[in-house]
């Protein structure tokens, strides 16, 4: 009865003994191969040893008389050249697989930040473009409550929101933060008074215009006990609001910048009404994310490493 093969699975320590045994029959002989292999004749010896034992054959006659390759020492050469042979192709496909990566990234943020100093998200888009040039990126700008359930319902791969709360089915990544100020139009009545002449309760009473979903600006403005009047969906639209002289809102200072330069706003007791928003990307737990949406969020998080800043908030 013929004895079984040692050799079930065919491992790391089998490759290598294998190219071993290759490298020795192309060089002629152990002596020769000592130079190609750059380890010493007696190791290479027992290399050849140990693998006739995984094979439980014998592969070639060495010793005094020279070296030459048994019939069952040409039979395993053959199919040793078509098992490294394909493992070399299969790591040149899985490489290929892996540079170009095809298909389309889903990502969403809530509103501005273009203007902020601290949002590094074009140079990341950048880096990604270069790094997967087939991806085709769709990118969108929705209220946080919506790019959360989006996330979770698996319509966006990556979504970018302000911090307010932690829901157990995403994982979040720190980004970027911004800070935000209290801000009056030029022809509210808030405009032209005196510093130490508006209090909170002043405030209070006044038309205050809020983010209508669950966000850091909501819960701001729950907090301080703000007469909310009128209702937005994004910063945009409370800036409009803003520059109408009738409400006042919160509005992160970079993108209220250019309105104070102009004249056109003012903060309200900026020592006192701000509070520093803070930006994550988030990512669905399960099913894990594909290689895309893994390189699209390495890249965001080097892009903004340094810029996760904890500031005293309101």
């Amino acid at each position: 009865m013929a004895k079984q093969s040692r050799v079930i699975n065919i491992g790391d320590a089998d490759l290598k003994l294998l190219r071993i045994f290759k490298s020795v029959v192309q060089s002629g002989g152990l002596s020769a191969a000592e130079n190609e292999l750059n380890v010493g004749r007696s190791t290479i010896s027992k290399n050849l040893a140990d693998l006739e034992f995984r094979l439980d054959l014998k592969l070639c006659n060495r010793g005094p008389s020279g070296f030459s390759l048994t019939e069952d020492g040409e039979k395993v050469l053959r199919a040793a050249d078509r098992l490294l042979d394909s493992v070399l192709d299969f790591r040149a496909e899985v490489n290929e697989i892996k540079r170009n990566l095809v298909g389309t990234i889903r990502v969403s943020l809530f509103d501005q930040c273009a203007s902020n100093p601290e949002s590094q998200l074009a140079r990341a888009i950048n880096k990604f473009n270069q790094l997967a040039p087939k991806v085709d990126i769709e990118l969108s700008i929705e209220p946080p409550n919506v790019i959360e359930a989006m996330v979770i319902g698996g319509r966006l791969d990556v979504g970018i929101v302000a911090e307010h709360r932690v829901a157990p089915s995403l994982n979040y990544s720190p980004l970027y933060g911004e800070n935000m100020c209290l801000y009056c139009g030029k022809d509210h009545q808030f405009f032209d008074q005196k510093p130490g002449t508006i209090d909170i309760e002043d405030v209070r009473k006044t038309n205050y215009a809020g983010i209508s979903v669950t966000s850091p600006n909501m819960h701001i403005g729950q907090t301080l006990k703000l007469r909310r009047t009128a209702n937005v969906q994004s910063e945009h639209a409370l800036s409009i609001l803003i520059l109408s002289g009738r409400y006042v809102g919160f509005l992160p200072d970079h993108l209220a910048h250019d309105h104070v330069r102009g004249g056109l706003m003012k903060a309200i007791l900026p020592e006192k009404l701000n509070y520093r928003a803070k930006f994550s990307a988030i990512t669905r737990r399960t099913p894990e994310p594909d290689r895309i949406t893994t390189l699209f969020l390495k890249m965001l998080e080097n892009e903004h490493a340094g810029k996760w800043q904890v500031l005293t908030t309101l």
